[in-house]
């Protein structure tokens, strides 16, 4: 589920601590029964360390979420992101990361290598504190272990998904130039293979 963000939160990410100043008021936003679930969210950035988008990618049990590579990749492929941060929170209010915690993240760290899309944090929040990777170096140590390898079907989605990405990228590319040139829209979607609804949205970019 995209995240709704205000203009103040599609901030540029300098440090740990402006990722979860944003994090704070989205967990803030839950009530106190969906607070006491554990979240998984993704923060896709630019490459200017602008925030393009936060996902909430899984919302689990009181002390477990689990999470897949096509599921953290997916809107980060889309939206062209270069860098990613994950995110979850400990209702218990525990911030050390178990070993759970960084099998995880040693996963994700690979397949961001593999689509060249780097997770340079992992953030793990309550509502008052929260706990870098990085700042911990632990993302330094997990990029260089050899303990997690992609499966062969989890490397052939993630391709797939970067390709069908690129297609679309290049049919928004066409259409925007044809828009520009003042093109009949019923051509433009023949054209591009885009819907209506699609191409009226790029209007608005």
């Amino acid at each position: 589920m995209n995240v709704r963000l205000t203009q103040e939160q599609k901030i540029k990410v300098l440090n740990s601590e402006d990722v979860y100043r944003v994090m704070q008021q989205v967990l803030l936003r839950e009530n106190k029964i969906r607070r006491n679930q554990e979240h998984f969210w993704v923060v896709g950035l630019d490459n200017k360390n602008k925030i393009l988008f936060i996902e909430l990618i899984s919302l689990g049990a009181v002390n477990r979420v689990q999470v897949a590579p096509p599921e953290i990749f997916r809107m980060a492929i889309y939206k062209l992101a270069v860098q990613m941060i994950l995110v979850h929170n400990h209702p218990s209010g525990e911030l050390t990361p178990s070993e759970g915690d960084k099998d995880v993240t040693d996963k994700m760290i690979k397949a961001g290598q593999m689509l060249n899309i780097e997770v340079i944090d992992h953030l793990i929040i309550s509502e008052k504190e929260y706990f870098s990777m990085a700042d911990k170096d632990i993302i330094e140590e997990l990029k260089n272990s050899h303990n997690y390898v992609l499966m062969d079907r989890e490397k052939a989605l993630l391709v797939s998904m970067k390709i069908d990405a690129a297609r679309e990228s290049a049919q928004r590319e066409i259409a925007k130039k044809l828009l520009g040139e003042g093109i009949d829209l019923n051509i433009i979607v023949k054209t591009t293979g885009l819907s209506k609804k699609e191409i009226a949205a790029l209007k608005e970019e």
